[in-house]
């Protein structure tokens, strides 16, 4: 494969979180047609700097195993079966280029005021047991300090083309915190049948919601609250 090749294989199979693609190859009973298109089992990690504020969000994120194939193919360049971090790192890099036109799918509230994020410099992808999974920091734009009122992080798609599930085990992690800091995780809900089957009438080609289904999506969002009293 050539060096063009492979940039065009990257910029066609970037991750569907960005680009709208893929998964039509959805399995395990998942309906091609209907919104979501690709499952994500989340984590998040808060780190703090020395002065006890919110510096940066550590992300994992577990794609499944349908996507993960798709997104994957052609990328093993030694053809050894074995996809290397090294093998994957354009890939990666392509994923959180493109993670910016949707905010990182990462929404953090101080004060009830959305506050933004510095483009990633540190990520990469790894690939184990069929399942690709996206490791990456993101910087905030200006280190906040938690107090009783409470720092949230929504972790979700409003378009709904991305389903994002935090993980059983320890979804939310609080790294170099002080000690009086504490975090509350609040799972998305599911949509009911109606909503389901509203959302279901969406083709893969739609990335975007229409606006007056976005009110549908409100309550699919992870949220995980940071105090520190």
């Amino acid at each position: 494969m050539t060096l063009s090749t492979l940039a065009r294989s990257l910029r066609r199979v970037a991750i569907g979180l960005a680009l709208g693609f893929a998964a039509v190859f959805a399995t395990g009973g998942r309906e091609a047609a209907a919104h979501p298109h690709v499952y994500v089992d989340a984590r998040v990690e808060v780190v703090f700097d020395k002065d006890g504020k919110i510096t940066a969000l550590r992300h994992v994120w577990r794609f499944d195993d349908a996507f993960s194939a798709f997104a994957s193919q052609g990328l093993d360049k030694n053809g050894d079966g074995i996809l290397s971090i090294e093998e994957l790192q354009p890939l990666a890099k392509i994923n959180v280029e493109s993670l910016k036109d949707y905010d990182y799918f990462t929404f953090l509230k101080v004060g009830g005021k959305r506050s933004g994020f510095k483009i990633p410099t540190e990520y990469w992808l790894q690939s184990a047991d069929g399942y690709l999974t996206l490791f990456y920091t993101l910087p905030l734009m200006q280190a906040v300090k938690p107090d009783a009122t409470g720092v949230t992080v929504e972790v979700y798609d409003p378009g709904y083309f991305v389903d994002y599930q935090l993980v059983e085990k320890d979804p939310a992690k609080l790294i170099d915190a002080p000690a009086a800091c504490t975090a509350a995780v609040q799972r998305k809900a599911d949509p009911d049948a109606a909503t389901a089957a509203i959302l279901g009438q969406i083709p893969a080609s739609e990335r975007e919601l229409p606006a007056n289904l976005r009110s549908l999506t409100s309550d699919m969002s992870n949220r995980v609250t940071v105090k520190c009293p």
